[in-house]
């Protein structure tokens, strides 16, 4: 692996943690998180709704220049969504 490939990676990790402390830390940001989610999944530019919205209800800061770990939580959420309608 390169030297920058490596620093990405550690880049993400050292983000999912900072975000997984706020998730353990307050129960509710998982919860609010999937509800913003729900509410925007299918309108156009759902992806930066959801963003904007997090940031402004919970502990968790979405930056306007997502980072790779940024993505990744907001696909989390999508798959997440999709798990609770294949229940249904």
């Amino acid at each position: 692996m390169s030297t920058v490939t490596v620093s990405s990676q550690a880049r993400v990790i050292s983000e999912l943690r900072v975000f997984i402390k706020k998730v353990l830390s307050d129960p509710t940001v998982a919860v609010k998180s999937v509800e913003i989610a729900r509410k925007y999944r299918n309108q156009p530019g759902a992806e930066e709704l959801i963003a904007r919205e997090i940031s402004a209800n919970t502990t968790v800061r979405i930056p306007e220049n997502w980072s790779e770990a940024d993505h990744m939580f907001l696909e989390i959420l999508y798959e997440v969504l999709d798990d609770e309608a294949a229940l249904y």
